[in-house]
């Protein structure tokens, strides 16, 4: 008899990371976006089409305590939704506030592009949703009078912000 043979396990069949299949269904990521889309005030009035056209263009990040979600003073395209966790809203290096699920920001620069007017640093881990500017420019084409809905919901939340902050 010859010399006994090494074991040579077979190999292992592996997918890089990015084969991974998500851990929720696409179909439940849509339907997630949706609802908290139409809880932002500045969405509420829009025919659910336009909403799923927002949704389907959304994308969703994820933050680490301490990380810098949008900075104060810099230009910025984009709303965020936060679906999990909360930040801190600092102005000038002061706390001034904070968002939890549900809150939305960016709602100015999402109109304008202009600076960010604070920073939203993250306190915990956090899960967002982002909406960008050219989503919405691209519904105001199609359909202009959804931009007077977009600026009543935005006029209104600046009046509830400025309020806040007077009081």
């Amino acid at each position: 008899m010859g010399q006994p043979q090494a074991y040579v396990p077979p190999p292992r069949r592996t997918r890089p990371l990015a084969a991974r299949q998500p851990e929720q269904r696409p179909r439940r990521t849509r339907r997630e976006t949706l609802v908290a889309l139409a809880g932002v005030p500045l969405f509420a009035d829009l025919p659910r089409k336009h909403l799923q056209r927002i949704a389907k263009e959304a994308d969703e990040l994820t933050f680490s305590p301490g990380e810098a979600i949008v900075e104060e003073g810099n230009l910025g395209e984009t709303l965020f939704v936060v679906l999990e966790g909360h930040a801190k809203v600092v102005r000038g290096g002061r706390k001034v506030g904070q968002v939890l699920p549900g809150d939305f920001f960016g709602e100015l620069s999402l109109i304008d592009g202009g600076p960010r007017s604070a920073s939203v640093i993250a306190e915990t881990p956090m899960r967002v949703l982002r909406v960008f500017r050219r989503t919405l420019t691209a519904l105001w084409k199609d359909d202009p009078k959804l931009a007077i809905r977009v600026l009543d919901g935005v006029t209104r939340r600046v009046r509830e912000v400025s309020r806040a902050t007077r009081g």
